[in-house]
């Protein structure tokens, strides 16, 4: 795997893949014109996980309809800023069993997501699983 970055103007840069892929990075404290790239970071974290999860629940014939990960995050007050504690909350749609939810979770965070395993030497990581249609044997979730 091959990247680079190249300085555009101001405080905004492009990253490269060897594929031909790209992504704008905005260092300026609004980020209008992308992401700054430690948000890019927590993106990749939610991206990496999701398709693990999605995957893992497909061989478990799970019927899942939708994945939303989302991160909050902690950084540390000192450069280098790195993350310290980041939360990943998985919101679940379709007809998917908590424990095999849980369990597909459990496998991303342990065993198959990369970025998640590169960010474990800075950043304690937890996560939570919600049902936001309530949980899939009709009960509400509490």
């Amino acid at each position: 795997m091959i990247a680079y970055s190249e300085w555009k103007h101001d405080n905004v840069y492009e990253g490269f893949a060897a594929n031909g892929n790209k992504i704008v990075f905005d260092a300026d404290s609004e980020h209008t014109d992308g992401p700054s790239p430690m948000e890019a970071v927590l993106m990749a974290l939610c991206g990496c996980t999701s398709v693990d999860v999605v995957s893992i629940l497909k061989k478990k014939r799970q019927e899942i309809t939708g994945l939303r990960v989302s991160a909050d995050s902690e950084r540390a007050e000192n450069p280098p800023q790195v993350f310290t504690k980041i939360k990943l909350t998985y919101a679940v749609s379709g007809k998917v069993s908590r424990k095999a939810a849980e369990d597909a979770v459990s496998l991303s965070k342990n065993r198959y997501c990369s970025v998640s395993k590169m960010l474990e030497g800075t950043a304690e990581i937890e996560y939570e699983v919600v049902f936001p249609d309530g949980e899939p044997d009709g009960e509400p979730e509490q």
